[in-house]
């Protein structure tokens, strides 16, 4: 189990946007890697060296898949035979915003019948500070092995941004907290081995470090989308204020005004923290007051919809609309809490007829909040987009041909700044 010599075996549980990068640089690193997971679907299609996620190359795929080292794997007892296990499964939010544990919970469950003296155990998933000590730790605990002595845990959060091809894993700082300093070491020890791990002093510490940097984020975007409001009242282009104010080389960060928030973690995580810090009595005014304003945004969108729409004296009943990207974010295949789901289901209760066109979204499934939302892409052509009435941008990917829809489309309303400003068919929302 020396990982210099990459003997110890490697199991990642949950085999989506974070397993799958972390697989990659363990298997970089020559370490043996078995991925777990409930989904048979995915199971095959890494077994066939095939990736299910657009941003993720098949070629890195195929090659686990020729490799005696990599086992993908819906059978969980082999987590006997791992000596380290990263926990990188769902943690959403309920129907009423509370934190839904249940899939850590029942990992944690599924370890603690086949734990074995020797073995580390790491949560990645994103939660609120405890949850390791206080969910994960007794749970694994009642097997009446100790911590620190007979097995070892941490916490070390994901800090994955797919899509951007300026940072992966293995460029990214990994934030590390241990039970024990045992813990901490034997973890730092394994992480050694593919990224630059920032040892911390505890697992709260590390669960606090990741709620905080997407909280910052949250309230930031939320700051930026009230200015984008005001200053669309005031008649001034947010986008040329954001880049002018981003000529000063300190005090200033760019955040970008959108259609709302969406992904698996800037929307969810904050509420996290909400929830949590009612336990001490204390009310996260600043997160709530960001969730208020960034839930807003799609309605504040379909209000723009509305108001383009009435230049040329058309309704939204009856108008077609195109919306351009059904993903949360530019050059990704992933839904989870697209504010374009929302802002489809709004235009349609208005009795728009609404279509979607996607290049990585071909059809959406099912969804948290829209559970019967199923439909599919439509085929690009600039006819098609000359079609409709108005073409709403909510996500920007880079492949979308920007120039030929300009010319072919009667209106567009832009929330990502990609269409000129000093087109008389282009508004802003």
């Amino acid at each position: 189990m020396d990982t210099k010599e990459k003997s110890g075996r490697v199991g990642v549980i949950g085999l989506g946007y974070v397993g799958l990068p972390l697989i990659r640089e363990f298997m970089a690193s020559n370490f043996p890697v078995t991925g777990f997971d409930i989904d048979a679907v995915k199971v095959d299609l890494l077994r066939q060296g095939r990736s299910y996620l657009k941003h993720f190359p098949d070629e890195a795929v195929k090659e686990w898949a020729e490799s005696p080292r990599f086992k993908p794997t819906t059978d969980f007892k082999l987590i006997a035979e791992c000596d380290y296990l990263l926990i990188c499964v769902p943690t959403p939010l309920d129907a009423t915003m509370q934190p839904d544990l249940s899939y850590v919970e029942k990992t944690a469950q599924t370890i603690a019948e086949h734990l074995r003296p020797g073995q580390l155990v790491v949560l990645e998933s994103t939660t609120y500070p405890g949850t390791t000590e206080e969910l994960v730790l007794p749970i694994l605990a009642a097997t009446g092995l100790v911590c620190g002595k007979d097995f070892f845990l941490a916490y070390s959060p994901e800090r994955e941004d797919p899509g951007n091809p300026e940072f992966t894993t293995a460029t990214i700082p990994k934030v590390v907290g241990g039970h024990t300093a045992a813990c901490l070491e034997r973890a730092m020890k394994l992480y050694e081995s593919i990224v630059r791990p920032v040892p911390v002093s505890s697992m709260k510490v590390a669960e606090a470090a990741k709620i905080l940097e997407n909280t910052y984020r949250a309230v930031n975007i939320a700051m930026v989308n009230e200015m984008k409001m005001l200053f669309h009242r005031m008649g001034i282009d947010i986008w040329e204020v954001i880049a002018a104010a981003s000529t000063k080389p300190f005090g200033f960060q760019p955040f970008y005004p959108g259609p709302g928030l969406g992904g698996h973690c800037i929307p969810i995580d904050p509420f996290y923290l909400t929830w949590k810090a009612k336990e001490v009595d204390f009310r996260t005014r600043f997160i709530e007051l960001a969730g208020e304003i960034n839930t807003n945004q799609p309605y504040y969108v379909v209000q723009r919809v509305a108001e383009t729409l009435n230049h040329v004296g058309k309704p939204i009943k009856g108008s077609r609309i195109l919306i351009l990207g059904m993903a949360y974010k530019r050059d990704v295949d992933d839904m989870r809490e697209s504010p374009s789901l929302k802002i489809y289901d709004l235009l349609r209760r208005q009795e728009a007829e609404t279509e979607y066109y996607d290049p990585l979204v071909p059809a959406t499934g099912p969804h948290r909040h829209f559970p019967m939302v199923r439909i599919a892409s439509l085929d690009y052509s600039p006819e098609m987009v000359a079609s409709f009435d108005l073409v709403l941008l909510l996500t920007d990917h880079s492949t979308l041909p920007y120039t030929e829809i300009h010319e072919n489309a009667k209106l567009i309303l832009d929330t990502r700044n990609r269409f000129p400003v000093n087109s008389n068919k282009v508004f802003q929302a």
